[in-house]
């Protein structure tokens, strides 16, 4: 009821400005009627009239004032809860954060900030020079001579050169980050975060990365001296057993001990090539790989570790088919390097393949600086995160790899760092059961070492195999 009362009322206060022409025009006859002879009844018909239009009128001022009253209180719970809304905001932003005006006023704080100054009188009506004398005096700055002196010298320094991001260290000894930038209106907002455990931790990850360093450096020199020391009586036993092998002093009686001495040999030179294996990784590992910078003929490198590696492929019925260019080729770099990288390509897809399977070994110019060398082969291939482990040093692809195939795991990280010590790339694409083709762009020149040596799309060949 009282719900449409009030809006026939506003229907009728909706007629102010006739209410407010009609009372004028009343009130003007009415001052005419003093001059004039008028009947009583019209006199007070226009009084009545008078009378009803100023209660109108005051009935439309009296419901605009509670209409303004009414929006100034929602308006005033709406700045309330939105006051509420950013100090909840800024108590969980989790770090200190203070907002100093343009004459340098504390207009904003968090309880997180409170806790970092500790002001003995709270923070309300507290100005930056005031905070700056009691941090000063406390300590927080250093010893000091004069607290006053040396706050208003930072005062000064506050307001300049925004942004800024810098350290401090507390009384207690902990380490506090301070960043600050500046506001439109000239006022400066800072946020205070605690990274004294950051800083612990980046400490002792220095300290780790050094050890690691040192253990580094002890491991290859270690290796370094234990090859040399290992090399000097297996040269020995490899020479003395070549000696017996080949019956240079004299036929041997007994064939078994002729079969041990061959094993003997050929045992020797095993455990000789794993120790090459292992000093080549150590020096790649370190940096200290020499190599020589030269132009090297492509076809005679890639024929010879073919013939070196060819007996083997004969024993595990492995064809190995070269498709090389008639023109000659040629790249900037160390021959014994790069014939190393072959040997160990050939050697892995040869071992890696089925019996009765194939090695392709190709070898083509890409653009005028870089030579691509592929070996390809269709044996058990490898998953992505196998190439991942093949490629760490003493990683195989599979667990069982070592037992069935053999191997130190280090064939494919020494050739893939020769391939960067020389300036190029070493990539390997390859699918379960379907094969492996690496490929190995080298620089064709001195000029191209330097250049990112990227490599081409996969040949048909290859699509062939990673399809």
């Amino acid at each position: 009821m009282a719900v449409r009362l009030r809006r026939r009322l506003l229907r009728w206060l909706r007629v102010q400005p006739v209410m407010l022409a009609l009372c004028t025009l009343v009130v003007t006859i009415y001052a005419v009627s003093a001059l004039l002879a008028i009947p009583q009844a019209y006199h007070d018909l226009a009084v009545t009239i008078f009378a009803g239009s100023l209660a109108l009128l005051m009935l439309g001022v009296l419901n605009q004032h509670y209409h303004a009253v009414a929006e100034l209180r929602a308006r005033e719970e709406q700045l309330a809860g939105q006051k509420a809304l950013l100090q909840s905001t800024l108590e969980n932003i989790g770090e200190g954060l203070s907002v100093f005006d343009r004459d340098g006023r504390l207009i904003a704080w968090n309880s997180r900030f409170a806790s970092l100054i500790k002001m003995p009188s709270g923070l309300t009506e507290v100005s930056l020079l005031q905070i700056l004398e009691h941090q000063a005096g406390r300590g927080d700055f250093g010893p000091v001579d004069d607290p006053a002196q040396e706050a208003r010298e930072r005062a000064g320094r506050f307001y300049r050169n925004l942004p800024n991001v810098l350290e401090r260290t507390t009384a207690t000894g902990g380490v506090m980050q301070i960043r600050r930038r500046a506001m439109p209106d000239g006022g400066v907002v800072s946020l205070y975060s605690d990274i004294t455990e950051q800083k612990a931790a980046a400490t002792k990850m220095e300290q780790a990365r050094l050890q690691a360093e040192l253990a580094n450096r002890a491991k290859g020199d270690f290796l370094a001296n234990m090859s040399h020391e290992l090399r000097t009586p297996l040269n020995a036993i490899i020479g003395f057993s070549e000696v017996l092998a080949t019956e240079v002093l004299g036929p041997v009686a007994d064939q078994r001990q002729l079969e041990y001495i061959k094993d003997i040999h050929s045992s020797g030179l095993l455990l000789l090539s794993i120790i090459n294996d292992v000093l080549d990784m150590s020096k790649i590992e370190a940096g200290k790989l020499e190599l020589a910078r030269e132009r090297i003929a492509v076809q005679p490198v890639i024929n010879e570790a073919i013939r070196m590696v060819t007996e083997r492929a004969r024993s595990a019925k492995v064809r190995l088919v070269a498709n090389l260019p008639s023109d000659e080729l040629g790249v900037w770099g160390d021959e014994r390097a790069l014939k190393q990288i072959m040997l160990n390509l050939l050697s892995n897809a040869v071992k890696f393949s089925h019996e009765g399977g194939r090695v392709n070994v190709r070898a083509s110019l890409v653009g005028s600086e870089s030579m691509l060398l592929e070996v390809e082969d269709f044996g058990i291939g490898m998953a992505p995160d196998e190439i991942d482990r093949a490629l760490q040093p003493f990683g195989q692809a599979k667990a069982a790899t070592t037992r069935t195939y053999g191997g130190t795991g280090l064939g494919l990280p020494i050739a893939k760092g020769l391939a960067e010590a020389n300036g190029g790339t070493l990539v390997i694409e390859s699918r379960p059961d379907r094969g492996t083709t690496v490929r190995v762009v080298l620089p064709t020149s001195a000029d191209a070492v330097h250049k990112p040596a990227v490599p081409p799309a996969p040949t048909s060949a290859a699509r062939r195999v990673v399809a």
